[in-house]
């Protein structure tokens, strides 16, 4: 609101003249839960993907899909006991120093106090925990761009139930599609869910002291290679929502708020000039 007082191009880009009044701040509060209401960011989404054009640079036969932790706006102090006993020591202070050493937190006895949507999560073996959201998105093979995306808690099992909701609207065709996970989704039953939809599942192989759910039936053919190539491509969407779009660490709270700033369609949208001019 400071910058649409003095910039001389915000007000061009939001349509006010130079000695116009500027909005109330409360303004885009309302305009944001209208926009959550109406779940406009999904249907924004949609509706680059249904032009003409965008429609020919997609592939509607290869998708991948992976899942990425959007680090929430809330600190590990907020995390408290949910009953409210067994508050953690401190040495009093505005921002008091707090010794969790030896406390066993989870999220089934704790909660964050700032967040109660956000959930304590590592990503892997060694890695530190932290309070997140997790964002999954869907990316078509051929030119790279996200088809579909959500945001969810963060669990073991989000990304698995995330992606077959995400590929759920693309089964069932004449023609089995084929979907490139990491081998984070080398699960028997996920493996079998796309299955019984029609979709090939070319998952990446977990084979860590395990048997994975993948075998030679899949990975013998020279598509399933081409799948684990392509699909790491995903990783650029998920690096650029992070750091252009600022969603490395989220400053919105509640999974709905931080779900909008997930901002897959405006990925597309900066990719779209490059792609649309290769094909004139």
């Amino acid at each position: 609101m400071e910058r649409l007082e003095t910039d001389l191009l915000f007000r061009w880009f939001v349509g006010l003249g130079i000695d116009e009044p500027v909005w109330d701040h409360s303004t885009f509060s309302k305009n944001r839960d209208r926009l959550l209401e109406r779940d406009i960011a999904a249907k924004f989404l949609s509706a680059v993907l249904a032009q003409p054009r965008v429609k020919r640079l997609l592939s509607t036969e290869h998708v991948s899909v992976d899942g990425t932790l959007i680090e929430a706006w809330a600190s590990m102090k907020s995390f408290r006991p949910k009953d409210g006993s067994d508050e953690p020591p401190s040495d009093g202070g505005r921002n008091a120093q707090v010794n969790f050493r030896g406390e066993v937190r989870s999220n089934a006895t704790h909660a964050s106090a700032t967040d109660p949507d956000a959930r304590l999560y590592r990503k892997g073996a060694g890695k530190e925990a932290k309070l997140c959201f997790m964002g999954h998105a869907l990316m078509e093979n051929r030119s790279g761009l996200l088809v579909g995306a959500c945001l969810t808690r963060a669990d073991g099992h989000a990304e698995r139930v995330a992606a077959l909701a995400m590929i759920e609207p693309h089964a069932d065709r004449p023609r089995p599609i084929t979907l490139g996970p990491d081998k984070g989704y080398d699960a028997e039953d996920f493996v079998n869910e796309l299955r019984s939809m029609r979709v090939t599942p070319h998952v990446a192989q977990n084979t860590s002291g395990r048997r994975s759910a993948i075998d030679g039936r899949t990975t013998r053919h020279a598509g399933y290679r081409v799948s684990q190539q392509i699909r790491k491509h995903i990783e650029e969407a998920f690096g650029w929502i992070k750091t252009v779009a600022g969603q490395e660490k989220t400053r919105f709270r509640g999974v709905e708020r931080v779900g909008l700033a997930f901002a897959a369609a405006a990925y597309n949208l900066v990719c779209l000039p490059r792609l649309l001019e290769a094909t004139r």
